[in-house]
């Protein structure tokens, strides 16, 4: 004969594998919080154009296009001692970035570029084969990124806040369709 689950067994195990799905989400929200991403497309743009973000945070340049773009920071547009940064490198200076340019920081189209910011103020960058076209964009560092302009007129919420609460509506969907299906189905209505 099957094994009959009492209604305090069901939900407790319901409440465990909430627990971990609340667990599980969090680890994912503090993740997500910790990079942005900027698209390189082939309209010849980095899409934001500005970026904010907190100390700490490492951008991911994302070519989604079929045209190969760089990352090249201008050494006149980074705070002073922040350290240089370009596709390709390591490189200690623009000069040499763009010296080393095609031969080195080429990100073909599906490839990515990253860059930890741990000082916070305004970095000014560009791609190299496409600077006349227009295309370049700013990182600001700042201890509040919620609090700066320069968003773009985008969403006021943190991506992390936007993954913690669709997580959230989807476990508690579950869980109300575990409740739903147990009370109409059955389960064990006489005491323990």
């Amino acid at each position: 004969m099957g094994e009959h689950v009492s209604r305090r067994q069901f939900l407790r195990s319901l409440g465990g594998a909430g627990g971990l799905a609340a667990t599980t989400s969090a680890a994912a929200a503090q993740d997500e919080q910790s990079t942005a991403t900027v698209a390189m497309t082939d309209d010849l743009v980095y899409q934001p154009e500005t970026v904010t973000v907190a100390p700490g945070t490492t951008v991911v340049w994302e070519n989604v296009g079929n045209i190969a773009h760089t990352v090249t920071a201008y050494s006149e547009e980074i705070p002073e001692n922040a350290p240089y940064f370009a596709s390709g490198g390591p490189f200690d200076s623009e000069q040499a970035a763009r010296a080393a340019y095609p031969d080195q920081g080429v990100i073909p189209g599906g490839e990515t570029y990253e860059h930890t910011f741990e000082t916070t103020g305004s970095f000014g960058y560009f791609c190299i084969p496409h600077e006349s076209a227009g295309m370049i964009g700013t990182v600001e560092v700042t201890e509040n990124p919620g609090a700066g302009g320069g968003g773009g007129g985008g969403s006021i919420l943190p991506n992390s806040a936007k993954t913690l609460g669709v997580v959230a509506t989807s476990v508690l969907v579950v869980v109300l369709g575990f409740a739903w299906a147990f009370v109409k189905y059955g389960g064990d209505y006489g005491d323990e």
